[in-house]
């Protein structure tokens, strides 16, 4: 993307408020097994969707460290205007739970991890032209996404509820870690939107006196290098099946006629599947 292009990106974002309202532009269903999708990302006229299938579900605990592993395996799906491209397998043993994803104008970065908090995770590449798969580092911490800042050659990421926030160089050195101060959301997805500026993504569960609970949603302007959470924007639009969209993948683009935003807030098993909804600001 131009510099131009990133700029109106991140005025388009800034934008953003409680009162903004959302038209629904376009729906894709998808037509093949989808699993839990994660994150979401542009590449090259491709669309990549990292994925997680469950084949043993966690035993929960009250400390999300104490999870047993589970077992599963990670996906990178990549689809084109026709469907269903290819089914990139990522992941290493336990370490089998992709998280959110971003491309960085040559590579998709994409984190797997270990389904539970604390734990450890493997950063690779997807060069969107080959689909080769490259190991980058790995680090000690469940990491539930990943973004690669070209400009300062840079990667963010978050931990198990974006609780912690990292930045390393791009061989896994550790160059900052700090606490995130917001408590409003749990980030699920990141996408650079300009240097040092992330838009990020996620959902809460609000517990209801009968017992259920409610998904919030919302939207975060992180800066990392100067440990700031810009701007926090509830969003309390759902999907077809009931999930706020922006639950999990979110990745948004910038036209004429301003901002969209694409989410593919549900799984393979929910009513109806899997869609990736594309939504107009207006």
């Amino acid at each position: 993307m131009t510099t131009r292009g990133t700029e109106l990106l991140s005025d388009a974002v800034s934008a953003l408020d409680r009162r903004s309202r959302f038209e629904l532009v376009e729906e894709i269903r998808l037509d093949f097994p989808t699993y839990h999708p994660q994150g979401m990302a542009f590449a090259k006229g491709l669309t990549f969707l990292s994925s997680v299938e469950i084949l043993e579900a966690p035993r929960p605990a009250a400390d999300p460290a104490l999870r047993t592993p589970g077992r599963g395996s990670g996906h990178v799906f990549v689809l084109d205007a026709g469907g269903l491209l290819r089914d990139i397998p990522v992941g290493d043993g336990l370490a089998y739970h992709p998280g959110g994803i971003d491309f960085d104008g040559d590579h998709v970065w994409v984190s797997v991890a270990e389904y539970r908090a604390g734990s450890r995770s493997i950063v690779y590449t997807i060069d969107p032209g080959t689909f080769e798969v490259r190991e980058r580092f790995r680090v000690d911490d469940h990491i539930g996404w990943i973004a690669r800042d070209p400009g300062l050659d840079l990667v963010f990421g978050g931990n198990w509820g974006s609780r912690q926030l990292y930045t390393w160089d791009t061989e896994g050195h550790l160059v900052d870690q700090w606490e995130n101060p917001s408590h409003f959301v749990d980030y699920q997805d990141a996408q650079l939107l300009g240097p040092g500026l992330l838009l990020c993504s996620g959902i809460s569960l609000l517990p209801q006196v009968d017992g259920g609970v409610v998904e919030l949603g919302g939207l975060a302007l992180v800066e990392p290098l100067r440990q700031r959470i810009r701007r926090d924007v509830p969003v309390s639009l759902f999907s077809g099946a009931g999930h706020v969209i922006t639950r999990n993948p979110v990745t948004v683009t910038v036209d004429e006629s301003g901002l969209l935003i694409h989410a593919a807030p549900d799984d393979g098993d929910d009513d109806g599947g899997t869609r990736i909804l594309s939504y107009r600001i207006i």
